[in-house]
């Protein structure tokens, strides 16, 4: 093995290896195939930099951002590597530079994006080249369970098969189900040697909030800490331009980011974050993956992240030096009820939002924690550690008190419906409303019904929350946001365990101004769900959304939910063309079911001769075999019932035109009373 201290000190200037560097490029530099997984800020570059150096041949670094690749080949071609990248972002001059190194033999690190990899030109010319080791930066975007999925990463495995090369793969943060996809999509499932170094950033203190005037706890948060770079991550785009404009008029130097900014108005940006001290970017999470500034002091989240993967990560922008950093994130109801509508809306297959839920209540959990909160987060990454005395918990203990009571009163009522409703519902029933819902199923002849009084609403809302912030209970993508039990939940309905809560956030929900929905909070998860099945048939014909149905049929659909196409068919917005064509598919989001209709009958439906004709098929099947049942079976076809229905004859030559005598005969002085009784 190398003595890895000269190049070290010399091309990086280190006189030692950072916790955990060390056996990485060791590996590296052996060819084994690696998987390391190390926290922002840990020194995941230097892991494949030092080994390509101490190496033979050429190093290609697959890397998702150009931002990303631009700032290492800078900073490798000042510390006299020869480095170079090929993105959509070089001058004609860079990439001819870079080709000329490769022709030369001179050029060590060859930095790529992933869709490159999609030309045909890049295979043969990796081949040529002569190289001798892969790594990939960001390795999770290559799992479809994580947070930053980009489809090209697939290809990767192909090219370690092609070159046959050892591939080392890095990554700030995976969970179990990520790092199983990475080893099967990287390493066809024949398993790394894999360092986990560790996920603790014991520099940064952590800090949530219950949102009360978020404007306002952002500005004060920023002002405590004026001159200090920082970086404010939104929800939305918009929020980014009135927030950055808010710390403008508070005396902060202060601009946003976001996706939908023409590309050089972002690189801009970039750049004076990377050269300004003191600035603040308002960004959404387009702003951050390829920031390799050491010294952001501080990093707060205007609204909820959307899995605490994603929370590690953004967070983990601050204090890369080492040095204090300080971090709040806020959340409220709307944030919840936005994220897991976001969830719902997705094409992924049902088991994939399961766990998406699941991984939102893991980030409830952590802002509902009852103690130290880094505990709670490296509990979630496998860790243990002791109360850190540098969160806001350790700080301010949390106000805790037995909630079994309660949790029990709302898991029965779970139970006793059958796990077929979402919190609003099951609200209603605990306080004792006197609901159509509840009315019409019964509900208030249950044991639960008004046995929690002693809580208000927004009290129970909170309740609900700390639920699955424990994963007690989960959403289920298949019956649009009804509450599911998890084992965990067993042992406190069984009165073999107890349940914790905080009584401060349960005590400080009050009655606010909520944002206005689309429809009530029980409907809102099936309402995500037509909107899924709309945009997939959407982008399957190439027409926007509301060419298929606009939202406010959705939203009578999501609020009357149709169980037939008759029903379906009284809906604003549904005619008759749409229901041939959307129908069926949108009922079976609806009900979980096909309604099987024959196609004449479709034709009929919510219209009246669609009734006529039903009646018509009744007394059709009870006059199968005659009066007395023991005739030869005879029937009509559907489109001749059809015609009855919609011309309705009232005398017997009229309608023995349209069935033929034989037919006349068994059905029809029964087919006249129904048609004369219709009017």
């Amino acid at each position: 093995m190398p003595d890895f201290a000269p190049l070290l000190r010399d091309v990086f200037g280190f006189d030692a290896f950072r916790p955990g560097q060390e056996e990485i490029v060791e590996a590296v530099t052996a060819g084994r195939n690696v998987l390391a997984i190390m926290p922002t800020g840990g020194g995941k570059s230097l892991c494949f930099q030092l080994p390509a150096l101490a190496r033979d041949g050429v190093t290609v670094v697959i890397s998702p951002l150009i931002a990303l690749m631009r700032d290492q080949v800078r900073a490798l071609q000042e510390a006299g590597v020869e480095a170079g990248a090929l993105t959509s972002g070089n001058t004609a001059e860079e990439t001819e530079a870079v080709w000329q190194a490769l022709e030369d033999g001179r050029l060590k690190l060859l930095y790529m994006a992933p869709e490159r990899l999609a030309a045909g030109s890049a295979m043969g010319m990796l081949r040529r080249i002569g190289v001798s080791l892969i790594a990939v930066d960001e390795a999770h975007c290559v799992s479809q369970w994580g947070h930053d999925f980009r489809p090209d990463y697939l290809r990767i495995g192909e090219l370690r098969r092609a070159l046959d090369v050892p591939l080392a793969a890095f990554t700030a943060t995976a969970d179990a189900e990520t790092r199983a996809e990475i080893v099967q999509k990287l390493f066809d499932g024949e398993a790394p040697q894999t360092f986990l170094r560790g996920f603790d950033r014991p520099n940064i203190h952590l800090a949530f909030s219950a949102k009360d005037s978020p404007r306002r706890q952002i500005l004060d948060f920023a002002a405590a800490r004026r001159g200090r770079s920082g970086i404010v991550y939104c929800g939305t785009r918009a929020k980014t331009e009135t927030l950055a404009q808010a710390l403008r008029d508070d005396g902060h130097p202060a601009c946003h980011y976001h996706g939908g900014m023409e590309a050089e108005d972002r690189r801009s940006v970039e750049a004076r974050f990377a050269r300004e001290d003191g600035l603040i970017v308002v960004a959404t999470v387009a702003f951050g993956m390829g920031i390799d500034k050491p010294d952001i002091r501080w990093v707060a989240h205007a609204d909820l992240p959307k899995s605490i993967e994603s929370y590690y990560q953004e967070i983990g922008r601050a204090g890369r030096d080492g040095a204090p950093a300080e971090t709040l994130t806020l959340f409220g109801p709307d944030d919840i009820r936005l994220r897991r509508s976001q969830i719902d809306e997705g094409l992924a297959p049902p088991e994939r939002r399961a766990a998406d839920h699941a991984r939102l209540n893991s980030l409830l959990g952590l802002a509902e924690a009852l103690d130290c909160r880094r505990q709670t987060l490296l509990s979630y990454f496998g860790e243990e550690s002791a109360p850190c005395g540098k969160c806001d918990l350790c700080d301010t203990p949390a106000d805790v008190f037995d909630g079994t009571t309660p949790v029990r009163m709302a898991l029965s009522a779970i139970l006793r419906t059958e796990e077929w409703f979402g919190a609003g519902h099951l609200i209603d029933i605990l306080l004792g409303q006197d609901t159509d819902k509840i009315r019409a199923r019964r509900h208030d002849q249950l044991p639960t019904y008004g046995v929690g009084r002693a809580y208000s609403k927004p009290q129970w809302q909170a309740i609900f929350r700390q639920m699955m912030g424990r994963d007690l209970v989960r959403p289920d993508p298949e019956r649009h946001g009804a509450l599911r039990m998890t084992e965990a939940a067993a042992p406190i309905l069984r009165g073999e365990d107890t349940v914790r809560l905080r009584r401060d956030t349960i005590r400080s929900a009050a009655r606010r101004p909520a944002v206005k929905a689309m429809v009530g909070e029980e409907d809102a998860p099936l309402l995500s769900a037509l909107k899924a099945k709309r945009r997939a048939l959407a982008e399957a014909a190439r027409v926007p959304a509301y060419v298929i149905f606009p939202d406010r049929t959705l939203i009578e659909m999501a609020e009357k939910r149709p169980e037939t196409l008759d029903q379906m068919a009284r809906i604003a917005g549904v005619g008759a063309k749409k229901l041939e064509r959307y129908g069926s598919a949108f009922l079976e989001v609806v009900s979980g079911a096909v309604e099987a209709v024959h196609p004449v009958r479709r034709k009929l439906a919510g219209r009246a001769p669609g009734e006529l004709y039903d009646r018509l098929m009744e007394v059709q099947t009870q006059l199968a075999r005659g009066d007395d049942g023991t005739g030869k079976p005879l029937s009509c076809s559907a489109a001749q019932l059809a015609k009855l229905a919609q011309l309705r004859p009232d005398d017997p030559r009229a309608l023995e035109q349209v069935l033929g005598e034989r037919r006349a005969e068994r059905f029809g002085a029964a087919f006249l009373d129904v048609l004369r009784a219709a009017g």
